[in-house]
């Protein structure tokens, strides 16, 4: 492709409105444009990219044994209504009503395809012989994202690939499941990209069950929970810690409960205000409604909750904060004056609030908190858990290392969803007995505009992109240094027909500039291999060659250019696969 004949806006300054280094350089290297708030157009160079990542996305879902299908972006109201997500996704669901004849139809566009492939598959699949089944698809989605932001990395319109497996057995999912989790780290490893597979939240089989794939990035809205010691990483909703249970007694050195005014003051921030504490200083009690049950929750003031882990380590299936008055029923004070003194329902702790020596605490009493609070003595505790979000420095639980929190962006997500759907849509088949059975199920999603932006967001440098062969929008960018120069302009196009006969993605820059303009934008759009031919080179019979990720340039011979270029293309081609997993 010639430079003239094709559309790269670029843009010499950063774009007031783009935060993210992936939407300024998306922006300035002219790869998209933005139509409103959350809505983009992929011009040449991004669609190229874009097109590059689904052909890889594509490739290895084939042989992990996907099959393709294509389902409708609209999709009729009812299915949402049946599976009860309708109301699970609020306003993030575009949906509105359109006139057909004499009748109105309510639709909506499929921010997902679980509900239309369970439908699908309830129609055609009948027997366990059928299965297992796993079909995808590459198609647009859609929702009405509240906040926009960051370029192409959320948006309310945005390419995703969506697989789902269908299976008799939690066994036959779990080996789909590992077909998926291989597959993503192939895709994401040949696209280039630094990536992590966290533990994630599972679905409702339980296990071990979902895994995201987080790229680290500063700008990521995710946080991830990472030991670069034990290789243990999780999201921050799933992540573990190493503590342990400490000694249920009273400590030494216990000092007297006694009740103290603390007028409307409820907060962990007002109470250590007027008391002069820290939020380290108290335990924070919050009271819960477990599977309908009320039981109260300890915690060390400054640290945050995970209704995850306070769910599992009740062992029930919803956990939710309790009423105010379920508040008052079991502490007789409205809400904020809660403590674990004389509370009346079941108290689980973290494993952090025993370790807190003459702690304060709400006292039960409206208005009313307690000083000097003392395990063993005060309130009584069997064991205590890990209740809470994982901090920083918190030992790892997969051995000797410690926690940090990285921030990241999700490119992937892969996750055992059970029978919810296939319940709630009547997917059913007939097994080994002739009974009938809900059918089990998998999903595995990746959202391919976020591996184009992921790489702008973490593969760049001052100048501009640098994107790996796999996913550039072209190999090689030849620069001749005049366009009137009748030799100089010949040998350009004889090594640009040769590179192209020979399959390799070329992009000419043909225009008119001046040498440095050209190796501005050069940078800027990081191409990652640029061939300069100029006139005095050309008299000493040399052309040059420069990787975009490289200081300096090498001079080779003209003669043996293509050849040259070629085989440089192929080791750096080798090398990006030898990253590849098995």
């Amino acid at each position: 492709m010639r430079w003239s004949q094709t559309l790269i806006p670029t843009m010499k300054e950063i774009p007031s409105d783009a935060e993210a280094p992936s939407h300024q350089l998306m922006l300035r290297a002219g790869l998209i444009r933005q139509l409103m708030a959350g809505a983009y157009t992929y011009l040449p160079l991004g669609l190229r990219a874009l097109k590059k990542a689904e052909a890889i996305v594509r490739e290895e879902m084939d042989a992990a044994g996907g099959v393709e299908i294509f389902m409708p972006a609209l999709q009729p109201i009812d299915l949402f209504e049946r599976t009860g997500r309708r109301e699970a996704f609020g306003n993030v669901l575009i949906n509105f009503h359109v006139r057909r004849g004499d009748k109105t139809i309510h639709l909506a566009l499929g921010p997902t395809h679980e509900e239309v492939v369970t439908d699908l598959v309830s129609r055609h699949i009948s027997s366990y012989r059928q299965l297992p089944l796993t079909l995808y698809q590459i198609q647009i989605k859609f929702r009405n994202e509240e906040r926009p932001r960051f370029g192409v990395l959320r948006t309310s319109e945005f390419l995703m690939k969506d697989a789902y497996s269908f299976h008799t057995s939690v066994e036959s999912l779990g080996e789909t499941y590992q077909k998926m989790y291989k597959a993503y780290c192939r895709i994401f490893a040949r696209c280039g990209l630094e990536y992590l597979p966290v533990e994630a939240e599972s679905g409702p089989i339980g296990g071990d069950g979902s895994h995201e794939f987080m790229i680290p990035a500063a700008n990521g809205e995710d946080q991830v929970v990472f030991c670069r010691k034990t290789n243990y990483a999780a999201n921050m909703e799933r992540a573990e810690t190493g503590r342990k249970t400490p000694p249920l007694t009273a400590p030494a050195g216990a000092g007297p409960l006694q009740q103290v005014a603390t007028p409307n003051v409820g907060s962990i921030e007002a109470v250590c205000k007027l008391l002069g504490c820290s939020p380290q200083q108290m335990i924070k009690t919050l009271v819960y409604l477990a599977d309908g049950k009320p039981v109260a929750v300890l915690l060390r003031g400054d640290h945050e909750a995970n209704e995850n882990k306070i769910r599992r380590a009740l062992g029930v299936g919803k956990v939710e904060l309790a009423d105010t008055g379920t508040i008052f029923q079991v502490t007789g004070a409205p809400v904020g004056f809660a403590g674990p003194v004389g509370i009346k329902c079941p108290v689980i702790a973290d494993h952090d609030v025993p370790l807190i020596v003459n702690a304060i605490a709400g006292a039960n009493a409206e208005d009313a908190h307690v000083t000097g609070v003392n395990v063993g003595r005060d309130y009584q505790l069997e064991t205590t858990y890990d209740l809470r979000n994982a901090c920083a420095g918190d030992p790892s639980p997969r051995g000797d290392g410690t926690l940090e929190i990285v921030h990241g962006i999700e490119v992937g997500h892969v996750f055992k969803l059970g029978t919810k759907y296939s319940v709630a849509l009547d997917a059913v088949y007939d097994d080994e007995k002739d009974s009938r059975q809900p059918l089990i199920m998998g999903c595995y999603g990746i959202g391919v505009n976020r591996i184009v932006a992921g790489l702008a967001e973490t593969k760049h440098d001052a100048n501009g992109l640098i994107w790996p062969l796999s996913i550039a929008p072209y190999s090689v960018i030849l620069c001749p240094l005049s366009v009137t120069e009748t030799e100089v302009v010949e040998q350009t196009e004889t090594i640009y027909r040769e590179l192209q006969a020979a399959g390799e993605d070329v992009l000419l820059d043909d225009r008119d500039q001046r040498a440095g303009v050209k190796f501005k934008d050069a940078d800027l759009i990081g191409i990652p291999l640029r061939i300069v031919i100029g006139g005095k080179g050309l008299k000493e019979g040399m052309i040059e060659a420069k990787w975009r990720d490289a200081p300096d340039a090498i001079k080779i011979p003209v003669a043996e250019a293509v050849a040259t270029l070629r085989k440089m293309l192929a080791e750096r081609r080798a090398a990006e696969a030898a990253r590849v997993p098995e």
